[in-house]
């Protein structure tokens, strides 16, 4: 009695260290992501601290290109206003989704007002020989800036296609069943009137919420797919799909069944399974049937 409680307990103590060591790794995953995704955040903000700084540089060079005072006195309000939002932008959490929008808003009007005067001060043409020198330095200094923001724009795309990557959905257990004119199971190929595919869209608390519509294409031993769904798009082409529905994704696991009604003769050989969504193919499998 004593060694069959022994073994119950050993066995229980395996099955729990292997879901510790499931949840560890999958907790791993996810502060992985969470890390991609702060940095990406953070990469956002300076480049924007960059932009902001090299516009507040050019508000210097252009008032060295002019003798206008009035416009001079314009260009010194815009810049102070431009180094007042840079300090804004600073202070600001990159987590803080409100205050980044706003501060991005108006960066984008601090450009669009900066290529106004750009145009005013080009129509003078009143370019100041004496202070070419002095120019050679601020074009220095913007050139630097922008090499910076070059490099941030690249490492910032490359911690994007991580986090797509990771938000992708994934579908597994996929399952064909050959249904007869009952629903039940057709023991023959030629008693078959309607194919059944069940799959499951496994948990991902990365992907965006809400819904989705998933394609199924099942293609027979020639190569042919059985249509009747419709089109969808993929890889910058439009495919044929057998079957296709709209779910609700919560960012838990899943399960999906649609059917396809047979419309032509079905042979013997290996039928394919491929499952679409967002576009991309999340999951496949092959069946035999004699």
């Amino acid at each position: 009695m004593n060694k069959k409680i022994l073994i119950v307990l050993i066995v229980f103590i395996m099955a729990l260290c292997g879901g510790m060591v499931w949840l560890f790794m999958n907790l791993q995953e996810q502060k992985q992501v969470n890390k991609d995704m702060q940095e990406l955040a953070e990469l956002d903000k300076k480049e924007m601290e960059n932009e902001y700084e090299r516009f507040a540089l050019q508000y210097s060079e252009m008032k060295t290109q002019i003798n206008n005072d009035s416009i001079v006195a314009q260009l010194t309000q815009e810049q102070m206003k431009t180094q007042q939002l840079l300090e804004e932008l600073k202070q600001v959490k990159a987590t803080d989704a409100r205050e980044i929008a706003r501060l991005k808003k108006e960066l984008a009007t601090v450009r669009a007002v900066l290529r106004d005067y750009v145009m005013q001060i080009d129509s003078l043409n009143r370019l100041n020989e004496n202070l070419k020198a002095e120019n050679t330095r601020v074009n220095a200094e913007l050139e630097q800036r922008n090499t910076q923001i070059a490099g941030l724009s690249s490492e910032k795309a490359s911690l994007s296609e991580k986090v797509a990557i990771a938000a992708q959905l994934d579908a597994t257990n996929i399952q064909l069943q050959l249904l007869n004119k009952r629903g039940k199971d057709a023991k023959k190929l030629k008693d078959c009137t309607q194919m059944k595919v069940n799959f499951t869209i496994t948990k991902n608390v990365t992907a965006s919420n809400g819904n989705r519509t998933v394609y199924v294409r099942i293609q027979n031993p020639g190569g042919n797919t059985l249509g009747g769904g419709g089109t969808f798009a993929y890889e910058n082409r439009n495919l044929e799909c057998s079957a296709k529905k709209t779910i609700e994704y919560t960012g838990e696991e899943t399960g999906v069944t649609v059917f396809w009604n047979v419309s032509q003769m079905l042979e013997a050989g290996d039928y394919r399974v491929s499952i679409f969504a967002d576009g991309n193919m999340i999951g496949s499998r092959t069946f035999s049937f004699k």
